[in-house]
């Protein structure tokens, strides 16, 4: 049984470094955006195609090993594998597949090959790196939802939330490979990922868990034990109580540019878009984001922290 922790939302919301962090416990393996492997990796058609290792992934030896075992060692069976294996993501596993996967899972019918493809992935990534639990942040529910019916897959699912402006200023700006993109169509993906990541809640609620990213900024320690907690991870926390940690190298296929960073990092809130922000963009991103702010507990008109408790 391959144990994997699945972590869902929207992009932006502090899910790479979560990951990275977890993947410095023993054992772990932070995947990245485990769905980019084929596009990425084989294909050469994403974003980006390194490693969190520095080294471009078809050359690192974690992933050409891991390709190697599910394409008998075959460059071009590699290449056919990669191109159904898109395939069949962009037929069964998009947010809007949320639903059927959760209705698969349900009535443990046989699953799409689709979520058959994921298993055999992580059981090859499991058997390569000896890793006790994946992590993989791929942020699509529709994959969350089939895990929790997969067979030969223990999955438990996290769900990251942070607030939607944030995000928006966030993806206001390219970020190196990553094009910018506006609030209103920033905003919509967050409702909409948020809402199919609560459909898996309600129908697991015993692999489910919630956590917004201010909390996690806030008590990085605290919290990042929780989420060891619900990945039935048995070690100490790898950041200190005053919320600093150490990174080492990872294997993230893609996600956010900063999961290059190594070495020492700092765990705070980045509240800068509270100040940054334009008026008109957060107005928009509160609007579309309405009907669930206060679900999430977030206030309709957020404001910077007093500067005296800037500077505590």
């Amino acid at each position: 049984m391959v144990r994997v922790l699945y972590v869902t939302g929207w992009c932006r919301s502090g899910t790479t470094l979560i990951g990275n962090l977890l993947g410095e416990v023993p054992g772990v393996v932070h995947a990245g955006e485990l769905r980019y492997l084929w596009t990425n990796g084989v294909l050469g058609r994403g974003t980006n195609t390194l490693c969190g290792c520095g080294r471009e992934i078809p050359e690192c030896p974690l992933w050409s090993a891991v390709i190697a075992r599910l394409a008998g060692g075959d460059p071009d069976k590699a290449v056919r594998h990669a191109e159904r294996a898109v395939r069949l993501q962009q037929a069964a596993l998009r947010t809007r597949h949320t639903e059927r996967r959760l209705a698969d899972a349900r009535s443990a019918r046989t699953p799409h090959p689709a979520v058959a493809d994921l298993a055999g992935l992580y059981a090859a990534i499991a058997s390569e790196a000896d890793a006790g639990l994946i992590v993989d942040t791929g942020k699509f529910p529709a994959e969350a939802a089939a895990l929790c019916g997969a067979p030969g897959v223990d999955a438990r699912v996290l769900h990251v939330v942070r607030d939607p402006r944030a995000t928006a200023e966030s993806w206001r700006r390219a970020k190196a490979y990553i094009p910018p993109m506006g609030p209103v169509r920033s905003t919509g993906y967050w409702n909409a990922f948020n809402l199919a990541s609560e459909r898996i809640g309600r129908a697991f609620p015993g692999r489910y868990l919630r956590l917004r990213y201010e909390d996690f900024a806030a008590r990085p320690r605290a919290e990042l034990a929780r989420v060891m907690a619900h990945a039935v991870l048995d070690a100490e926390p790898p950041v200190s109580a005053g919320g600093t940690a150490d990174l080492g190298v990872n294997h993230t296929v893609t996600g956010n540019p900063d999961r290059l960073r190594r070495g020492p990092v700092e765990i705070r809130e980045d509240d800068a878009w509270l100040r940054t922000q334009p008026p008109a963009a957060r107005a928009l991103a509160t609007a579309v984001a309405a009907p669930l702010l206060r679900r999430y507990g977030y206030p309709f008109a957020p404001r910077p922290a007093p500067a005296a408790l800037q500077e505590a």
